[in-house]
């Protein structure tokens, strides 16, 4: 296996397009392009994990954002056709030591650089990635461009100034209309077998740029989903009767996204349905009870991150991808308890409120990539509509 470009050049003879990083701070790393022959301006993250590099360029949580990978070695396994977190690549451009360009994976169907290609997202390998991490996390997450197209400092320096940052990052992610996703065929066929044979929950899943795991976990228990897209009203979500409300993952800044606020502040008083929320749903339902988020230095992305439950007094490894935090005294003041906290610089990881079915956690418990230590939480979720639904049952009995 050869495990660099300079190594797959030597060996065939082809040469490799410029590549060049340039920073806002006027910072210069020149390697060389793989993927798109393009320029893209985005915000300069960097991400720890060892593997996964498909389900993180496909996370709609990265929308707008350049990631630099800290492992050295990219691309050794290849593309597969079934790890892939949406129909996309959402990150706007990748940063990485050593590119493999001669994957081997039984599973592989096409090379990164092919998948970077056909994708329309520009690469950069051959570039000191140690170098880039440091000056991230000294500095903090910064404006970049990343080009292929062999543009000169004074053009990269230019463009990197007109970019834009932000944008309707969550309408763009979420699903334009509303869909239904019905359980998978091995979960319906455990209920069946169970006695009185459960009937399949109904989750309401406020879509502002899901991961497709995050969809598998709960099919795979049994949930029927009805996904809306970004800023649906409460009122017709509600109209279709679900079991629990789910708030999903998604790119950008929480704050600004105030029509999806306001529905949830709707969706809290309106109904005391079991709701629970993932990295931007836990944000977003901070904000809409009346707490605060904001924007970390360097954020927290990658599938080794540790944190402590405090119900339990026991730690555990997380996968995480989020550049934006809830800010602890602002909530423990609306309601809500802290149940989670990073142990690296004691971040909120996780929230309950005291006297509603809602609860949230900053990580990501069906990991992808990462551990799945966390997974019982959607157990959790479950169980709590179930046993609304059974209370709402035993009530209407009464009457």
């Amino acid at each position: 296996m050869k495990n660099t470009v300079l190594q797959a050049e030597e060996k065939t003879g082809q040469t490799r397009m410029e590549g060049l990083l340039y920073l806002e701070d006027g910072s210069v790393f020149r390697g060389m392009g793989f993927g798109l022959k393009g320029t893209a301006v985005g915000e300069l993250v960097f991400n720890t994990s060892m593997t996964g590099y498909q389900e993180i360029l496909t996370d709609p949580s990265y929308m707008g954002q350049i990631i630099t990978m800290t492992y050295p070695l990219v691309g050794n396994y290849g593309v597969s056709e079934v790890d892939n977190e949406s129909e996309g690549i959402h990150a706007f451009g990748l940063v990485i030591r050593d590119l493999c360009e001669e994957p081997s994976n039984e599973k592989s169907v096409k090379s990164l650089d092919q998948w970077l290609k056909e994708k329309g997202v520009p690469g950069i390998c051959g570039v000191d990635t140690r170098q880039i991490t440091k000056k991230i996390r000294k500095n903090g997450t910064i404006k970049a461009l990343i080009s292929t197209e062999g543009i000169s400092i004074s053009q990269a320096r230019k463009l990197c100034a007109e970019g834009e940052l932000r944008g309707d990052w969550m309408k763009k992610a979420a699903v334009r209309e509303k869909k239904v996703l019905e359980p998978d065929a091995g979960a319906k066929a455990g209920a069946e077998a169970k006695a009185g044979a459960d009937q399949p929950l109904h989750v309401a899943v406020l879509d502002f740029g899901v991961k497709q795991n995050i969809l598998r976990s709960f099919l795979a228990r049994n949930c029927r989903l009805t996904i809306y897209p970004y800023g649906t009203p409460a009122e017709e979500i509600l109209a279709d009767k679900p079991d629990g409300i789910f708030l999903t993952n998604g790119p950008g800044d929480p704050e600004e996204a105030t029509e999806a606020i306001e529905e949830v502040k709707k969706l809290i008083r309106l109904a005391e349905l079991p709701m629970f929320g993932i990295c931007m749903g836990h944000q977003i339902l901070a904000i809409a009870l009346g707490g605060k988020t904001y924007k970390m230095k360097y954020g927290h992305r990658g599938g080794n991150h540790g944190v402590f439950d405090k119900n339990t007094k026991r730690s555990c490894i997380t996968s995480q991808n989020h550049g934006y935090a809830v800010q602890y005294e602002s909530i423990i003041l609306k309601g809500m308890e802290i149940t989670h906290l990073n142990l690296n610089d004691g971040t909120v990881e996780g929230m309950e409120h005291r006297d509603f079915p809602i609860f949230s956690v900053q990580f990501h418990p069906e990991a992808s990539p990462g551990p799945a230590d966390n997974a019982y939480l959607f157990d959790k979720f479950v169980d709590r509509m179930r046993q609304a639904k059974l209370a709402a049952e035993q009530e209407g009995g009464e009457e």
